[in-house]
């Protein structure tokens, strides 16, 4: 039997924030965004202020029981999704696009992480609950492309996840995004070939079905705002994910050996951060490298290896990546530690 610890309790932050989410949409859904970004600045400021906050507890391999964290999740984001649509069905359309940013914000944030983390288990019923959570964000080839597109080319120039030396987050945003897309469905394709099954074994194909049959059914039901709701809280929790991909290998790249292939990847090739409070909400997703590193290994497992450092954490990371001049400013000072550590 697993021994509980209690620096292991931080992650039931991860379910507590959406449960505290769900609240306030449900009772005041025309505060819901305030709170939600008044929660993201408080965790940015506080990561940056506070130098205890800078260290998370050491891993604990025991901790079996906290692999039900992520499968948790997802009865509460569906469940938020469905008080959202309940909320602004007769609601102003000032409180519409609060309430989606407000889901976006825990689908993205945590969501996507959940589903990240849900993918690379072992278990197939947790890959199964990892797409139910990117097809909610009309996202499901993101449980391709991961996998068996980011994951064997992350920190090279084939990789569209991984930003290059230079780029902004901006002109990162339309690479990636089609780039992601249309390798999903190359990398689809090969594997069913491969396996000689046909595309109504995919399951890409039936996450993007039902996308369209949500989509089809708001539509035909002239359900304009539930439709606005759903379009926006998919964009927004997307550029989260794609924001946070920006940050975790910016300019990082692996070297090409003579056989046109890349150098394995080291713990050089991310940029990590240690922060308790992004480690708590985010299941030490801010461990980059250790994650890339051991791909498979659970997420109460993975440490903070000699690897590049972010300024602080992923909450404020996201905003500084917002305003490329900051960013650049603050990263590129890093670059001489990180060609340093890379160079192990």
């Amino acid at each position: 039997m697993s021994l509980l610890r209690p620096s292991d309790l931080r992650f039931l932050l991860a379910v507590i924030f959406p449960a505290l989410t769900l609240v306030s949409v449900s009772s005041h859904p025309e505060r819901a965004a305030l709170n939600a970004f008044a929660i993201w600045a408080g965790i940015a400021l506080l990561e940056a202020a506070l130098p205890p906050l800078w260290r998370s507890p050491a891993p604990d391999p025991r901790a079996a029981w906290l692999a039900w964290i992520p499968r948790a999740f997802v009865p509460l984001e569906l469940l938020l999704f469905a008080v959202g649509f309940q909320a602004v069905a007769e609601a102003d359309w000032l409180t519409v696009l609060g309430v989606a940013y407000t889901a976006g914000f825990v689908a993205g944030a945590q969501g996507i992480t959940f589903a990240h983390e849900l993918g690379h288990s072992r278990h197939r019923a947790d890959r199964l609950l990892g797409w139910v959570l990117m097809t909610a964000v009309n996202y499901g080839h993101f449980m391709v492309e991961h996998y068996r597109g980011h994951h064997v080319r992350a920190a090279t120039w084939d990789d569209p996840a991984s930003a290059r030396p230079g780029e902004s987050l901006w002109r990162f945003l339309p690479r990636t995004l089609w780039g992601s897309w249309r390798d999903a469905w190359r990398l689809e394709a090969e594997r069913l070939r491969l396996h000689r099954k046909g595309w109504h074994r995919s399951p890409l194909v039936w996450s993007t079905a039902v996308n369209v049959a949500v989509f089809g059914v708001l539509i035909v039901a002239a359900q304009w705002k539930m439709l606005v709701f759903w379009i926006v809280q998919s964009a927004f929790a997307v550029w989260l994910l794609e924001t946070v991909n920006y940050i975790e290998h910016y300019g990082l790249q692996r070297r090409t050996g003579p056989d046109g292939r890349p150098e394995p990847f080291a713990t050089g090739h991310a940029w990590n951060t240690d922060t308790m409070l992004g480690n708590s909400l985010l299941l030490n997703l801010q461990r980059h490298s250790d994650h890339h590193v051991h791909g498979w290994k659970p997420y109460a497992e993975l440490r903070m290896l000699p690897a590049p450092q972010l300024p602080t954490g992923y909450a404020g990371c996201l905003l500084l990546a917002a305003l490329p001049p900051v960013w650049f400013a603050l990263m590129h000072r890093r670059a001489p530690q990180r060609a340093e550590v890379a160079s192990k």
